[in-house]
């Protein structure tokens, strides 16, 4: 029998689920596009820059890190960093772009603090949330307090840097602020309401989730020298990349088997959040029996039957097909930079968010 694995030091930081297969990362080294080296730095200097001289804001501020991720929003700017013509040549990871990395994944964190304590969640990447181990309040102050090591960060990096994450920031906000108003729950009085439209929907996710996407491979075109009209191709490629993502996230929410996903089916159901399918769905049977289920409190025999019902219709194929658009226009956007190392990976990571849904 062979020996166990020993575990990791304890100052070491811990096994990173990075958003595509070690072996797609070596393929991207054997191509002349290294990613891995400064994805590393990217490790390292989170836990750096999300530390404090309070031992408790510290624990609390890295407690999610710790926790692991698939560091994408990061693997994102390593990636674009090779559009320009700043682009490593010598595999060694720029310290601009390491530090661009840092900045969007922190600001990443924030938000994941934040959600916690907006959906009440129990637990985070399998361990208990930070609101729920501490409380909301603790919660909120440390995603405040990476919101603003990740603004420290951005100044290093120069004005027009810490520019676009501050306009990142409040598009982040108000996304969340708009699903908020739309989600078919009760809101605290003097919120006003907004009807779930597909319009409002997909305002939600430009926000919400587009953005930072978006920024992600923005900081990497601009910090590797990428001409004005490439900086802006690449960003409106990460915008559609995170269009589609959240599509297919969607159709996960109501398609996937929890035992193949890991993920619960119908989620943003409970949470009265009305996704691309369910809008699909509503749009072409407004006054059927899944209306008549989501227009009151959906109880957990509720919940199975309107997936039921989602997964009879074709709003589930409809939704699959504007996930597919998206990566279309995504990957329609890396046109003007021709057939590359770099972006046949930024198309083969685009082209992923499809063949997740199987």
């Amino acid at each position: 029998m062979s020996e166990p694995t020993p575990p990791p030091p304890p100052d070491a930081p811990p096994p990173v689920q990075l958003a595509v297969p070690t072996d797609v990362l070596q393929d991207l080294e054997d191509h002349g596009v290294p990613v891995v080296a400064t994805l590393d730095a990217v490790e390292e200097r989170l836990h750096t820059r999300a530390s404090s001289s309070h031992a408790f804001v510290d624990e609390v501020a890295r407690y999610l890190i710790v926790a692991g991720g698939k560091r994408f929003r990061p693997l994102l700017t390593a990636l674009t960093g090779h559009l320009g013509p700043d682009a490593p040549a010598d595999g060694q990871p720029r310290e601009a772009i390491v530090d661009a990395g840092v900045v969007v994944e922190l600001v990443h964190l924030a938000t994941l603090y934040h959600d916690d304590v907006i959906d009440e969640a129990a637990a985070r990447r399998g361990t208990p949330s930070a609101n729920e181990r501490w409380d909301n309040t603790v919660a909120i102050l440390t995603g405040d307090f990476l919101m603003a090591r990740a603004s420290e960060l951005s100044a290093e990096l120069g004005v027009e840097v810490t520019r676009i994450i501050s306009r990142t920031i409040a598009r982040l906000c108000e996304g969340q602020i708009a699903e908020v108003q739309g989600a078919m729950g009760a809101l605290p009085a003097g919120v006003p309401t907004v009807e779930p439209s597909l319009a409002h929907y997909l305002d939600v996710v430009s926000g919400k989730t587009a953005s930072l996407i978006e920024t992600s491979c923005r900081y990497g075109a601009l910090l590797s020298g990428a001409a004005d009209t490439e900086v802006e191709a690449a960003a409106t490629y990460g915008h559609h990349l995170g269009m589609a993502f959240q599509f297919s996230d969607d159709v996960l929410d109501i398609a996937a088997d929890h035992e193949d996903s890991g993920k619960t089916p119908g989620t943003d159901l409970r949470e009265g959040v009305r996704t691309l399918p369910v809008i699909y769905a509503l749009d072409d049977d407004p006054h059927g029996r899944l209306a008549e289920l989501l227009a009151g409190d959906l109880d957990e025999a509720g919940v199975a039957e309107a997936l039921g019902l989602l997964r009879g219709s074709d709003a589930l194929a409809r939704a699959r097909q504007a996930a597919a658009d998206e990566v279309a226009a995504a990957t329609d956007a890396l046109t003007g930079f021709g057939d590359t190392p770099v972006t046949r990976a930024l198309t083969r990571l685009a082209r992923y968010a499809i063949e997740r849904l199987g």
